[in-house]
């Protein structure tokens, strides 16, 4: 098996916002090819910042590869994203105010039985 955290820190007053895109956007277009999500959740860190993760969890690493290159191909998926970016004043804004920190990472197990 694969496993991957995606994991940000949030400002709070977007916090919303980014909730709804996952919900409404990226999780469907990710069970959609193929990704099986173990759960997500979000830990507050201070009044102004929330830290948001999810656990996903593939096959191989070469199923996550297959699936992040079809999701990254699925045009009605990038435009959707791309609008959505837009409304919010651009991708360059929503990472620079949303987001303060970004990381995709592939995490091991410590249970031999799950490895």
């Amino acid at each position: 098996m694969f496993y991957r955290r995606k994991y940000y820190i949030v400002a709070n007053q977007y916090l919303d916002e980014f909730n709804k895109l996952f919900n409404e956007v990226n999780l469907p277009n990710q069970l959609k090819h193929g990704t099986r999500i173990v759960g997500r959740w979000m830990l507050p860190l201070d009044e102004n910042r929330v830290e948001v993760f999810a656990i996903w969890e593939y096959d191989s690493k070469d199923e996550y590869e297959r699936i992040e290159a079809n999701i990254r191909s699925d045009e009605t998926h990038v435009q959707r994203i791309a609008d959505w970016y837009k409304s919010k004043g651009g991708r360059d804004i929503v990472h620079r105010d949303w987001f303060l920190e970004v990381r995709n990472e592939e995490i091991y197990s410590t249970v031999p039985t799950l490895n």
